[in-house]
């Protein structure tokens, strides 16, 4: 299975996820690294490009929102290198495995390039609540969160940072390449 790669369009950030509560938005709004895939994803050059088959899901629209709900409860946990836990922290894919293995009760891999092989690739106008949202500048991601609707995605940044709520459109992962997956 490969990532799919696509670039973010600021009016294709806007299409799904209108059901997210406003009270997110409130929230405050950069990167943690990982191994390497052994086999790199291929990049999007232009326009997305999407799965030959529908994306199965083990992911019920009930399960995506309570995980959306749990990953916002935790905004705010310090970002440590390899933390998996709300009480020591958490990196990306540390954050990603705590919320999915509370919520989902699956364990997902533990690197991000491990998450991009895991899970299902969904084209853009596909993509919901509760998937996961992989970023990279390359043939490889190096970052991951999770989609909660409207554009917006929690994740865990990089040394000194905090459990945050950002949206693709920042500055600076607006210059990501992006993949969303569903476990």
């Amino acid at each position: 299975m490969h990532t799919v790669w696509c670039r973010m369009s600021r009016a294709a950030t806007d299409l799904r996820g209108r059901g997210v509560g406003m009270a997110w938005l409130a929230l405050a709004l950069v990167g943690c690294g990982s191994a390497p895939p052994a086999v790199p994803p291929p990049v999007a050059r232009q326009g997305i490009h999407t799965p030959p088959s529908p994306t199965p899901a083990r992911l019920s629209p009930e399960m995506a929102h309570d995980i959306a709900i749990h990953a916002l409860g935790l905004v705010g946990t310090p970002y440590r290198y390899g933390g998996n836990t709300p009480d020591g922290g958490f990196d990306c894919s540390g954050l990603i495995g705590y919320v999915y293995r509370a919520r989902m009760t699956v364990a997902p891999p533990r690197t991000v390039a491990q998450l991009a092989q895991w899970a299902q690739p969904v084209p853009l106008e596909e993509r919901r609540t509760g998937d996961l949202v992989l970023f990279g500048q390359g043939s490889s991601p190096s970052h991951a969160g999770i989609y909660v609707g409207q554009g917006r995605f929690v994740h865990a940044p990089s040394t000194g940072g905090q459990v945050r709520l950002d949206h693709l459109q920042s500055r600076y992962w607006a210059t990501q390449q992006v993949a969303f997956l569903r476990p």
